[in-house]
């Protein structure tokens, strides 16, 4: 943003702090009006034809820019995508700790893929691994929903739940 001297048009269009519009008048007359206010003459739209300008106090304004970008990061949540691997031969007991453990990240908001792998001759028997993953859907049916449907990945199957 260009502010006070560094406005290179010759005409521009003024707005006071009021909002109030003073029309087109001269880059010196503009420059008068914002010292005699006290403030700032800030350019807010240069792409226009005579640039608008605006009475304000700029260090007041690139404050509160800053601020409300600072408010924004701290909004925003970042969606991880944790993956939880797993043999399709798994105890109940392994079984039943990984899925609290995605019921904690889908809490949390972030994606889950489980990943089933299978070594060896295990991978001609594919339909115990869906077995597995059909388990885990019907544990997390509450908290979750099926992003990606259970599919094959060479010797692993995959899905992906993201949290309701």
């Amino acid at each position: 943003m260009r502010v006070n001297e560094q406005v290179k048009s010759t005409t521009v269009r003024l707005i006071k702090e009021d909002g109030e519009q003073v029309g087109v008048i001269s880059i010196e007359e503009a420059l008068r009006i914002a010292d005699d206010a006290g403030n700032d003459l800030v350019e807010v739209s240069p792409n226009a034809d005579p640039p608008v300008c605006r009475i304000m106090n700029y260090g007041k304004y690139r404050y509160e820019l800053t601020k409300k970008a600072k408010d924004a990061r701290k909004k925003r949540h970042i969606i991880h995508i944790k993956e939880i691997k797993m043999r399709p031969e798994i105890s109940i007991h392994d079984f039943d700790f990984k899925v609290r453990h995605a019921a904690e990240f889908l809490e949390h908001k972030d994606k889950v893929k489980f990943t089933l792998i299978f070594r060896g001759r295990e991978i001609l028997h594919k339909d115990h691994g869906k077995v597995v993953l059909l388990k885990v859907i019907e544990k997390l049916k509450d908290l979750s929903v099926i992003e990606t449907d259970i599919h094959s990945e060479g010797r692993n199957l995959s899905m992906l739940l993201a949290p309701k």
